[in-house]
């Protein structure tokens, strides 16, 4: 049988908290940034956590 193997796009993009949540980074902070207010920009800095909904899948794709 072979080994499962990880979706690395997946294990780059998400990491799992001690507690067992997947914590995830905010979109729209990669490019465009002149229109946007610094107020915006440093609250996209955050690390944010997956939704209930979407964690099921998301650990899947960690196999964690």
């Amino acid at each position: 049988m072979p080994k499962m193997k990880s979706n690395r796009g997946a294990a780059k993009s998400f990491k799992v908290t001690a507690g067992g949540k997947i914590k995830r980074k905010h979109s729209l902070k990669r490019h465009i940034l002149t229109k946007k207010s610094a107020k915006r920009i440093r609250q996209l800095r955050h690390d944010a956590l997956v939704s209930e909904a979407d964690a099921k899948r998301v650990r899947r794709m960690l196999l964690a």
